[in-house]
């Protein structure tokens, strides 16, 4: 069983198509586009566990030039 997850990214102005472009080539990213309104990029990753999403968030996702701010949103199965 996959942990899912929408990472919610902000970026610099003008950046946002560059910075989805990058996202993509990550391993474990489902989907990346960029979108108008509070975030500039939305992005869906899957990974084994959460703790193997957490590190590919902070240790890829968010060394992407040009991000400001990413929020993380863990998708919940009921």
């Amino acid at each position: 069983m996959t942990v899912q997850a929408y990472v919610l990214v902000q970026t610099t102005v003008g950046k946002a198509a560059t910075v989805a472009e990058t996202i993509r080539q990550i391993p474990g990213v489902v989907l990346a586009e960029d979108v108008t309104g509070p975030y500039d990029v939305i992005v869906r990753a899957e990974a084994a566990d959460l703790d193997e999403l957490g590190t590919m968030v902070v240790a890829k996702v968010q060394t992407v030039e040009d991000i400001t701010r990413t929020v993380t949103c863990p998708v919940v199965k009921l």
